[in-house]
């Protein structure tokens, strides 16, 4: 039986999957749904209403990290450690990762500019925790590219378009998770996890969430046709 992965277009979670079964090597298809007009065949696969959805023939299977471990149980090239102790501390840091996510939805919504410089103090704060675990490199766990790794793929690919709106300071001195977001956001399968419109798709919803990051943006948006408008005038 085919698999078939029904996807958004943002949606992080959905990237997991997907890191996964082209590390695996596996052939999938994929569907991208609105989430704001969920279909009826959606909600009917989804008790949660939530992406990704991975369908083993009709059988849904649904939360990214139930979809990690069966493809972990059922396809080859095993992303998670052989040892048990190993492979509980990277579920661990698994679970990390998806709270680093929570964080960054807290960064991008918050209201105003103290509920903003505390989420990057927060944020800041997790990735120095990161950072003291991290290896030699270039991945969690050194030469070896694993689940932890498929589960900050998408987390640092964020910071691509963040970057572009200003200097947060959020990765601030930390070699190592530097070197390891490189790793990761140059590897084929984080890479193609997203479609090539994932940057604009991401500043339009950014800006449509009018938190105090959106503010920012607007006002970079209004500097730029400024200074546009400037350069035009003084041409020859």
């Amino acid at each position: 039986m085919s698999l078939h992965l029904i996807s958004h277009t943002l949606c992080p979670y959905v990237q997991r999957a997907a890191i996964s079964l082209a590390e695996k090597k596996v052939r999938f298809e994929r569907t991208y749904i609105d989430l704001a007009n969920k279909p009826d065949w959606f909600l009917a696969v989804s008790p949660l209403g939530k992406t990704p959805v991975l369908l083993k023939g009709e059988v849904p299977i649904f939360e990214s990290a139930v979809i990690l471990e069966y493809l972990e149980e059922t396809q080859p090239n095993p992303l998670h450690p052989h040892d048990a102790l190993e492979r509980a501390r990277h579920r661990a840091w698994m679970e990390f990762g998806s709270a680093v996510l929570n964080d960054i939805a807290g960064f991008y919504s918050a209201s105003d500019e103290g509920v903003f410089d505390a989420k990057i103090a927060v944020l800041h704060e997790k990735f120095r925790r990161v950072e003291a675990e991290l290896e030699a490199g270039p991945y969690f766990a050194g030469d070896r590219f694993g689940l932890v790794d498929v589960v900050f793929g998408p987390v640092f690919r964020y910071f691509n378009v963040f970057e572009e709106i200003g200097a947060f300071g959020i990765l601030t001195d930390l070699p190592k998770i530097d070197r390891w977001r490189q790793a990761l956001c140059s590897r084929d399968s984080v890479e193609k996890a997203v479609g090539e419109d994932y940057p604009s798709l991401l500043r339009a919803f950014l800006l449509r969430r009018n938190s105090y990051l959106s503010s920012l943006m607007r006002t970079n948006e209004g500097r730029h046709r400024a200074t546009a408008g400037l350069e035009s005038q003084v041409k020859p």
